[in-house]
């Protein structure tokens, strides 16, 4: 067991021993360390990946420092099936004296102030609520229903479902051809009529899905009931096609252009992690510009955001980071982390052409 504080001579070595594998370390291991007691000094720029149980016996005022503190641990080299992260509430004796609880929802009552939040949270006075506002139950580290990161997590997750079922799925779907299309029946109900479904790349490089009615009207923006209307086993029968297939598409087509065009354009929709990010930060750099805060990385990684679209690791990050009121310097310290890290951004080849790109599409019509 070892500790390190400010003060420690030198962290970094202690780090290597504790986590020799992740540092590219070789520790004898009657020199390798079981238990690892810090302070936020290892929050950030040290991989400790060999290990997977973190836990936090103080509660910070802003919540990422805990999500910083996992974030060294939670990275590539990281082996563990699962991550644990637990934290401590005094007990109620020593909360008496030190009035941790009192305090923290204080504070939490003033960020909302600052940040227009209104989650129950801030106003029950439930010990309860506190506690699972750091077991993540309360929803402030989560993304909105219908936000980018669900929604990629969601498609993954059903990539990942279909390809350990049969993997020999992967190859077929990676080697079918852009603008392939299919029909499969459908029952329309009152909500969703039928119609058809598309997936398309716009000229931004941005994914868009659309759903379209024989009327040629959008049927939902809602990309999540999109994606699950498209739901369907591999064994399900195909039908012919609707005449009126390609008409609809083209107008699904429209619809995302004319979306993109006025919600964010390159940086995709403002309610977004990319564009909330990029727009903050872009105010940020101006105000501390000539300051000791200034910094080429962020500068850089400003650019790259600009550029590329954001991992969905960053996203998840990105996401937590602004639910939880952190301030324009916390938030420039991750995405400059994740930048290092060269986990901000997934960097693409210049294509060859900016055309929008029709990926597939789905008719949804009764037999």
């Amino acid at each position: 067991m070892e500790g390190v504080t400010g003060n420690s001579t030198n962290p970094a070595e202690t780090v290597w021993r504790f986590s020799p594998e992740s540092n590219g370390k070789t520790i004898s291991k009657t020199e390798q360390i079981r238990i690892l007691i810090a302070t936020d000094i290892l929050s950030e720029g040290l991989n400790l990946q060999d290990c997977a149980i973190i836990i936090n016996y103080d509660l910070p005022w802003a919540i990422i420092r805990l999500i910083q503190r996992v974030g060294r641990i939670d990275r590539i080299g990281q082996n563990a099936a699962k991550i644990f992260c637990y934290s401590f509430l005094p007990a109620d004796g020593v909360e008496e004296i030190i009035r941790l609880r009192s305090r923290l929802r204080q504070r939490l009552q003033e960020n909302a102030e600052v940040v227009g939040a209104d989650e129950a949270f801030f106003e029950d006075d439930d010990q309860q609520i506190i506690l699972d506002l750091y077991h993540e139950k309360a929803g402030i580290l989560d993304g909105e229903d219908d936000t980018e990161v669900d929604l990629i997590s969601e498609a993954y997750q059903i990539w990942k479902n279909a390809i350990d079922a049969d993997p020999s799925l992967k190859k077929t779907i990676e080697n079918l051809p852009n603008v392939v299309y299919s029909t499969r029946d459908y029952q329309p109900t009152p909500s969703y009529p039928e119609g058809v479904l598309l997936y398309m790349k716009t000229a931004e490089r941005n994914d868009g899905l659309a759903w379209v009615d024989q009327e040629e009207k959008s049927v939902t923006q809602s990309q999540f009931a999109i994606l699950r209307a498209a739901a369907c086993h591999p064994d399900t029968p195909a039908h012919s096609h609707h005449e009126k297939h390609h008409d609809l598409l083209q107008k699904g087509v429209e619809f995302i252009a004319e979306e993109e065009k006025n919600t964010g354009g390159q940086l995709g929709r403002p309610s977004g992690s990319r564009f909330r990010t990029y727009e903050r930060l872009k105010r940020y750099v101006e105000k501390v510009k000539g300051t000791l805060f200034a910094s080429e990385d962020l500068k850089k990684a400003i650019a790259q955001i600009y550029q590329y679209p954001l991992r969905h690791s960053a996203i998840d990050r990105l996401n937590r980071c602004l639910k939880s009121g952190a301030t324009d310097e916390q938030l420039s310290k991750l995405v400059v982390t994740l930048y290092i890290d060269e986990q901000l951004c997934i960097i693409q080849e210049e294509a060859t052409t900016q055309e929008a790109q029709i990926i597939c599409s789905l008719g949804l019509f009764q037999s």
